[in-house]
């Protein structure tokens, strides 16, 4: 693995939002607005509800805050291979002698850099608009961030994958794929709900455990740590599994000439 290369990847893309204001917007634009609705949405309950009630609609915000973190781990990467070919920089990219896990490790980075701004902005937006601070339980929904985080980025390298096979006739898959899932995650509500046929379907996503594990913290019960390995250990699967088929299809698309196309449109 050769760091510097990595490096001047990661540079290449920050670099991208420095040249354009527009792109810095749209990081903070949509996960406030998301925040807006939700923390207003659950204010008016509250006044409409018994305090029992109340209490739990306060796991509103901790999935919307941690649900953005999945969306925009995957969006970042997805969205890092789109500006090469919005940039018509694709082919230049693949010309050089850039490996795929050190483009991919790069495409990562770069989301894990979006992920700490807007944590941190809605972190403190959420604190003075709704007193609520999800991160006041310190280090035990650091872990279920973390798998939120890998899981976010095999969504986005399957994602790349698929554009790679299918070119820009299928980039708004940047912004569909994690809503595939979304309904049979338990992001706003628990397992417990969903018919008993999903079930299965829901425990074999990592996701899952990460959003019940934090509506486990914030009713006030121990760190599951057995959600923690699960996710962990399914992460690593999907992880290997994603980065294999980007592998394929970046190989295969070579082979057809498909990615002079691509970066040609």
């Amino acid at each position: 693995m050769n760091l510097s290369v990595i490096y001047a990847l990661l540079i290449r893309y920050l670099v991208l939002y420095t040249r354009n204001w527009v792109r810095c917007v749209e990081i903070i634009f949509w996960p406030m607005m998301d925040l807006l609705v939700w923390g207003f949405l659950m204010i008016y309950i509250q006044q409409e509800t018994t305090n029992e009630f109340s209490y739990k609609i306060r796991f509103l915000l901790g999935a919307m805050i941690f649900w953005d973190i999945l969306f925009r781990s995957q969006q970042s990467v997805a969205v890092s291979f789109l500006e090469d070919i919005w940039t018509r920089n694709l082919l230049n990219i693949f010309v050089a002698p850039i490996r795929v896990y050190e483009y991919i490790m790069a495409t990562c980075l770069v989301g894990l850099l979006r992920i700490l701004v807007i944590i941190i902005i809605l972190t403190i937006a959420s604190i003075g608009f709704y007193s609520f601070n999800l991160f006041e339980l310190k280090w035990t929904l650091l872990p279920f961030f973390v798998n939120l985080l890998i899981f976010g980025w095999s969504l986005g390298i399957f994602t790349t994958a698929l554009i790679i096979r299918w070119g820009q006739a299928a980039e708004a898959l940047a912004w569909a794929v994690p809503f595939f899932i979304q309904p049979v995650v338990a992001v706003f509500y628990p397992v417990s709900v969903l018919p008993e046929w999903i079930h299965p379907v829901s425990w074999s996503i990592p996701c899952t455990y990460a959003f019940e594990g934090m509506r486990e913290v914030l009713k006030g019960n121990p760190f599951s740590w057995e959600y923690f390995m699960t996710a962990i250990g399914l992460n690593l699967v999907y992880l290997t599994l994603c980065g294999s088929f980007f592998a394929h299809m970046l190989s295969s698309a070579r082979r057809k000439g498909l990615l002079t196309r691509i970066g040609s449109q």
